[in-house]
């Protein structure tokens, strides 16, 4: 499909240039589909061929869509995202093409290629008369640090620093602390806050809050208190500092460090505020006290506090974790008595305790509640549900929800597309599957590996339907992305037990004639050459964890 798109734009270029200057060259048009047909028909697509023809046309004509440019550069990013790889050569021919706005929107959808991101930064950084804009220092740092190449990070950190071109600001370190953080490297963080001195940044009390939050959203509560003790005379915390600590304790279920915490607050003179008492609350009921949260809460007038509408959730939360859908919905009534609405999430907390317990007559009727409130469900309230039709291979109940996602103008994503597609093929129902793949692009869904690999080891799995394996397998290759390997491996395997070992080496040709230098790497797992079982059992695992799971794991990564 990828090279079927560039015949297409190299013909267009080359008939648009050739018909205007034939005389000149004493070439004729019609020629040049013959031309390239050639080249197609005999196999000479190598990554030099590509490169050529890709600098001939841009060469002869000022290409005036920047959106094809940032495409095209950021398929250069990913088929060269190795070390080894010479990115600078493939980079080389949109030199002329080069501007701040784009190098920008280049880096923003390359946030997961570190390394390549890097090294295009630095491509660009050489060009003549180009300089980066302040944006694009900044959207680097969080990719670098977000990608965990911390020894680049602190290199580019520290020459900025000496060309003084660019200013480092605090934001900047609050992002170097959430990639320490999601890295599980808190003392990291801490040095990293220790040293903002070295680049010209006094760190205040902002950024030690910074500091303690980026460690307590990935529960290193323990590190950052033992900092926080070590530092408080030096700053001056404010309720929002103890808040963030309270809820890192809370989260880990430890009401006895919160309550010492809100002790201590109060001892120093900060006035307690409805955040503080909310996340007290939240905390004892995570320790498993929700009769002793329910006490506080009664005292919440004589503190001249009101409960808000988290106050209330904390309380849907607490009864859904204890299975108790009554006592949920009773609180949700009394919120509706004193008008106060509750986040999606609440509500999604109360539909996925419908599923859970069969009752999706009352899931369906709280979508219906959500809607008329004024509150729009998201994509993981109807995957709570989509996850129960497609388990128990309820097709038609499935695709209604679908179709009523579309009418609530919300969007499918990765989870609802993989759960759906999963199930359409166990059942058989091929030409519905085929029909949903192709309507995804429309819905402004562009299928990842996870989403190739459902269609392909669905496929292999079914009797009759390998060639339907390879060719959504080629699709993924023409496309660029990289399959896992275990998807290779069982494809593989597949059509050896069917004694078709000619079409292994077919597709594994059609692997190293890919752009990408990564699926050129893959190719040795088509072939054989190398043992893959140890490097695709986190991939099987995605591919076939039940959909429930895969569901409810990727929504508590995401909040």
């Amino acid at each position: 499909m990828a090279v079927k798109m560039f015949l297409f734009r190299t013909r267009t270029s080359l008939s648009l240039f050739l018909s205007q200057h034939s005389s000149s060259l004493h070439f004729q048009p019609a020629r040049v589909s013959s031309i390239s047909s050639s080249f197609s028909a005999n196999g000479f697509f190598t990554n030099n061929s590509l490169q050529f023809f890709r600098y001939f046309s841009q060469s002869i004509l000022q290409r005036d869509n920047p959106t094809n440019d940032v495409n095209e550069i950021c398929r250069v990013l990913s088929d060269y995202r190795s070390p080894h790889h010479d990115i600078e050569s493939a980079l080389n021919p949109f030199s002329n093409e080069i501007s701040t706005d784009l190098v920008e929107q280049v880096l923003k959808r390359c946030k997961n290629l570190g390394v390549s991101a890097y090294r295009f930064f630095l491509w660009a950084e050489n060009l003549q008369n180009f300089s980066h804009s302040k944006d694009s220092y900044d959207i680097l740092i969080n990719i670098l640090g977000g990608n965990k190449q911390f020894p680049l990070l602190w290199d580019f950190l520290t020459e900025i620093k000496e060309d003084g071109i660019h200013q480092l600001r605090h934001e900047n370190f609050w992002n170097i602390f959430r990639a320490y953080a999601r890295a599980n490297l808190p003392g990291d963080a801490i040095r990293a806050f220790k040293r903002m001195k070295e680049f010209d940044l006094k760190p205040g009390i902002t950024d030690l809050d910074n500091l303690m939050f980026a460690l307590c959203k990935r529960k290193l509560v323990k590190p950052a208190q033992e900092f926080f003790d070590k530092v408080k005379l030096e700053f001056d915390p404010s309720p929002k500092t103890y808040t963030i600590l309270m809820m890192g304790w809370g989260d880990l279920g430890d009401s006895d460090e919160t309550r010492k915490l809100f002790d201590e607050m109060l001892e120093r003179g900060c006035k307690m505020d409805l955040v503080a008492f909310n996340t007290l609350l939240e905390s004892i009921c995570r320790g498993g006290k929700p009769a002793e949260a329910y006490k506080l809460f009664r005292e919440m007038g004589s503190h001249n506090l009101k409960p808000d509408a988290f106050t209330y959730s904390i309380f849907i939360h607490a009864a859904c974790e204890a299975d108790d859908i009554h006592s949920a919905i009773r609180v949700l009534d009394r919120m509706k008595r004193y008008n106060l609405v509750p986040k999606v999430f609440t509500f999604n907390t109360i539909i996925k305790l419908y599923v859970k317990n069969e009752q999706l007559d009352e899931a369906y009727l709280l979508l219906d509640e959500m809607i008329e409130g004024g509150v729009n469900p998201d994509v993981w309230s109807y995957n709570a549900i989509l996850a129960f039709h497609c388990n128990r291979t309820e097709v038609n109940q499935a695709l209604k929800l679908i179709s009523r996602m579309e009418k609530d103008s919300c969007l499918p994503d990765r989870h609802t597309y993989n759960m759906l597609l999963k199930m359409l093929i166990r059942v058989g129902r091929f030409d519905r599957a085929t029909s949903v793949w192709e309507s995804m692009g429309e819905k402004g869904f562009f299928p990842s590996a996870s989403t190739y690999a459902v269609m392909v080891h669905g496929f292999c799995k079914k009797k009759g339907r390998t060639d339907d394996a390879c060719n959504f397998f080629e699709m993924m290759v023409d496309e660029g992305i990289p399959p896992y390997r275990s998807t290779c491996k069982l494809l593989r395997d597949r059509l050896l037990s069917l004694g078709l070992e000619e079409k292994t080496q077919i597709l594994a040709d059609k692997m190293q004639r890919s752009t990408s230098c990564t699926i050129q790497e893959l190719s040795s797992t088509m072939k054989g050459e190398e043992d893959t079982d140890g490097v695709s059992r986190k991939e099987d695992e995605e591919v076939q964890k039940p959909m429930w799971y895969e569901h409810c794991e990727s929504e508590s990564s995401d909040g």
